[in-house]
């Protein structure tokens, strides 16, 4: 019994997204998932300039921490501030004291010039000695020769691909799209739509709060026989908490169920980001065993430790000043909502 796990991994987020809490209501209500795309999301990620990521960033990584986070995947997404971007993220995780694997999610919503802009953001970075995996939007914002240059492109520095794969009905044609090119290496985020045999490669990406919340349905990765691990889309980084309700998913089409898978889900982060098992996090509940976790609340860190140093303790980070990171994030949130 302890009451000490090794940093958790949050396995795909948008760091980008954290000034969104209160942003202004939609001019018209969301009905379906591409609706809420076109309405929230894309609105949002148009409007971000690179000080107001600099500051969501930070934010993210902060509350990463306070919940015993230590490892983050990053998608970014800012079409009109993509050069710099990824380096404006890795700085602002390092500052906090948070791991981060970040990528440009390339797309040809925008044109096929911010397509290639995406790929050129994506290859800077790893020029530079970044921690990257290329990033794709998804294959319906894609034309079959970005999907192939950014295979290419992660192909020629030996990393992954980070992608949404049939979050919602409009991209069920993703595994066809993606034939042939998929790895190991892949990040495959949601599957809700992905047919159970779909041949494709890479780990499944679970993120159960943000599939209720855009009501695209229950991936129930299960069914995969490709590795699963736990992320949040964006929507903090607490996977105590996202363990907890990957678990009760789970349990709502399978009372046979129990916690051990969802918190196998959420061990598959240390494959990859494996510097994150050696973090330390001291935890508030003894044992931190699934079968407690998933019915204990109020769980919290004590002390994080990443890559021997103390980052978090007595409630506070100790590199950064909380009070500080949240006062900049609401004013940036402020410049980014009069935009909407």
């Amino acid at each position: 019994m302890t009451a000490v796990t090794p940093g958790l991994v949050c396995a795909h987020t948008h760091l980008y997204s954290e000034l969104a809490r209160g942003m202004p209501a939609p001019p018209e209500v969301a009905t379906n998932f591409q609706e809420i795309l076109e309405q929230v999301w894309w609105r949002l990620d148009s409007a971000l300039d690179l000080e107001m990521l600099r500051w969501s960033a930070k934010l993210g990584a902060l509350e990463a921490l306070e919940s015993g986070t230590t490892a983050i995947i990053d998608h970014n997404e800012t079409p009109n501030a993509i050069e710099g971007s990824l380096s404006v993220i890795a700085e602002a995780c390092e500052e906090v004291g948070v791991r981060v694997i970040t990528g440009y999610g390339v797309s040809d919503r925008n044109g096929a010039e911010g397509a290639v802009r995406g790929l050129a953001e994506n290859k800077r970075f790893l020029d530079e000695g970044g921690k990257c995996l290329v990033g794709i939007h998804a294959t319906f914002t894609c034309t079959d020769e970005t999907l192939e240059a950014a295979a290419a492109l992660a192909d020629e520095y030996g990393v992954g691909v980070h992608i949404h794969v049939a979050e919602g009905p409009g991209d069920i044609d993703s595994p066809e799209r993606l034939a042939g090119l998929t790895n190991d290496r892949w990040l495959l985020s949601h599957c809700v739509y992905l047919p159970t045999d779909h041949h494709l490669k890479g780990t499944i990406l679970h993120n159960p709060r943000s599939n209720l919340n855009n009501g695209v349905g229950y991936a129930d990765p299960a069914r995969f026989s490709n590795p699963v691990a736990l992320g949040t889309d964006g929507i903090g980084s607490n996977m105590i908490e996202s363990f907890r309700l990957a678990y009760a998913m789970q349990r709502s089409v399978d009372v046979t169920a129990g916690p051990d898978t969802a918190w196998s889900w959420l061990e598959e982060g240390w494959n990859l980001v494996p510097e994150a098992r050696e973090d330390e996090v001291i935890w508030s509940y003894e044992p931190m065993d699934p079968w407690h976790i998933a019915f204990t609340p109020g769980i919290r860190p004590l002390e994080v430790k990443v890559a021997g140093e103390v980052v978090f303790t007595d409630g506070e980070p100790t590199r950064v000043d909380a009070n500080e990171i949240r006062a900049k994030a609401r004013e940036q949130a402020a410049r980014l909502h009069s935009r909407l």
